[in-house]
């Protein structure tokens, strides 16, 4: 599937538009291969070119052309959508984005220099039921009290997460042909979630991606588990009030030559005695081959760093080296997989800057892992490929069972569905009796990386 999202500021420039690219487009096909919508909905979608999207997002416009995802800016957007459809060329595509390139003919330059991109963004976050219509389900809080509090983190960050969740999903859907179940879920403590799974499919042995929105009371063994990592925490007659939400999401594909990939984005609100908060931040993506590929780790690792460097030049070489740190199995004296960020307790340097780090992150869940999904698809497997694959998923259970902090707080919570938390583990997997693969061997390479962590960028 293709999708060219358009956007224009105003009915007149819509009106200019649709007359400059009817006649435009039509030098690439016939009147009848040419199909415009201007439409209103949330997230209009129609083919252009096999295995290329368009996506509209809130300040400006993501390409992806079979799985290779980047961003350009396109103007500031809100309304309308131009679709093209049938036997379209590249150079159709090429010549939409010189449309959108040249702010004149859409008189979007004035605009943008009207309306900073910093406000753009905060005006597109506080339409929040427009932006509930395309999530995978509505979200775990009720519109009208999002709506009540759409300034504050706690409506910000679970806006924040319900798309992520979307994002992914859509794309894992596209890639795969499957559907996700979704699958509510109440909490009678306090708060729920949403978690989407796809079993089963063509590309993928099971996709979770699973939001969840909790609030209670600290048990005393969560307490405890936050005061060892240097947690200040003051109750009121031993209570202390939470609020904890994040989207997490663990993918086994069926060939071993896709590599599983983890993501978690979280955020924890603590209400001490006097009434004053704790919050932080905490989450990151990490990727877990079968077979090591050099290019593919360049380039996961290359998006993360991208994406961190625009925070800060340090967040990337500090938080790759968490997270071999992170996803290590001790008793296994190795790594789970090949790394990527991992990070928590974020609350500095404010909370606005830790959130547009988060949102960075989460936002490159999709352009860091569907290229390598898309590039892997047609490779042939063996028999002992598949047997390694089934040994590496048995090093994955482990390390979630034995030492996943996630894990450990969800079964420490009262109220907390095992189904999602146990979301993670592959429908497979294999321990074989003092396994060791023979010296010189692609599943020799694989176990020295994972024994000595690399530097991938």
């Amino acid at each position: 599937m293709a999708t060219i999202v358009f956007c224009t500021a105003n009915k007149m420039a819509q009106t200019t538009t649709r007359q400059c690219l009817i006649a435009h487009l039509k030098r690439f096909g016939n009147a009848r291969e040419t199909h415009l919508l201007f439409s209103s909905t949330h997230s209009p979608s129609v083919t252009l070119l096999p295995g290329t999207r368009w996506f509209s997002r809130a300040t400006g416009v993501r390409f992806m052309s079979h799985g290779n995802a980047g961003r350009s800016a396109a103007g500031r957007i809100r309304r309308g959508a131009l679709a093209l459809s049938g036997a379209a060329a590249v150079t159709a595509a090429a010549a939409v984005a010189g449309f959108l390139a040249n702010a004149n003919h859409f008189q979007c330059a004035d605009m943008a220099k009207r309306v900073p991109p910093a406000a753009e963004e905060k005006e597109q976050e506080r339409d929040i039921l427009e932006r509930c219509r395309g999530f995978m389900s509505p979200p775990v809080t009720d519109i009208g009290v999002l709506q009540g509090r759409r300034e504050e983190m706690l409506t910000r960050m679970e806006m924040l997460i319900m798309e992520t969740q979307a994002d992914f999903c859509r794309a894992l859907q596209e890639v795969d042909g499957g559907v996700f179940k979704v699958d509510r879920w109440e909490r009678k403590e306090g708060g729920g979630g949403i978690s989407c799974v796809m079993q089963d499919g063509k590309v993928f042995e099971k996709a979770g991606v699973n939001v969840s929105v909790v609030f209670g009371n600290l048990t005393e063994g969560a307490a405890k588990q936050m005061r060892s990592r240097g947690k200040v925490l003051k109750g009121k007659d031993g209570k202390l009030p939470f609020c904890a939400m994040g989207v997490s999401s663990v993918i086994h594909p069926k060939n071993p030559h896709i590599p599983t990939v983890h993501f978690n984005y979280r955020y924890f609100e603590i209400e001490e005695e006097d009434g004053t908060k704790q919050w932080w931040f905490g989450g990151g993506t990490d990727l877990t081959p079968v077979y090591i590929n050099k290019e593919d780790a360049f380039h996961f690792h290359n998006t993360l760093k991208e994406a961190c460097d625009k925070h800060h030049p340090q967040y990337y070489p500090d938080f790759k080296k968490w997270c071999d740190r992170y996803f290590y199995i001790g008793h296994r004296g190795e790594t789970r997989g090949i790394g990527g960020i991992f990070f928590d307790d974020l609350d500095s340097p404010t909370q606005e800057e830790a959130f547009n780090f988060v949102k960075s992150c989460a936002r490159t869940v999709v352009p860091c892992y569907l290229p390598i999904v898309y590039k892997h698809l047609n490779d042939s497997v063996t028999d002992d490929e598949k047997a390694w694959q089934q040994v590496r998923r048995g090093r994955y259970v482990e390390f979630n069972l034995v030492y996943d902090r996630g894990v450990k707080f969800g079964l420490a919570t009262p109220g907390s569905r095992i189904e999602s938390i146990l979301m993670s583990l592959p429908l497979t997997a294999r321990w074989e009796y003092m396994h060791e693969p023979a010296k010189g061997t692609l599943e020799a390479e694989m176990l020295e990386v994972l024994r000595n962590p690399k530097e991938w960028v």
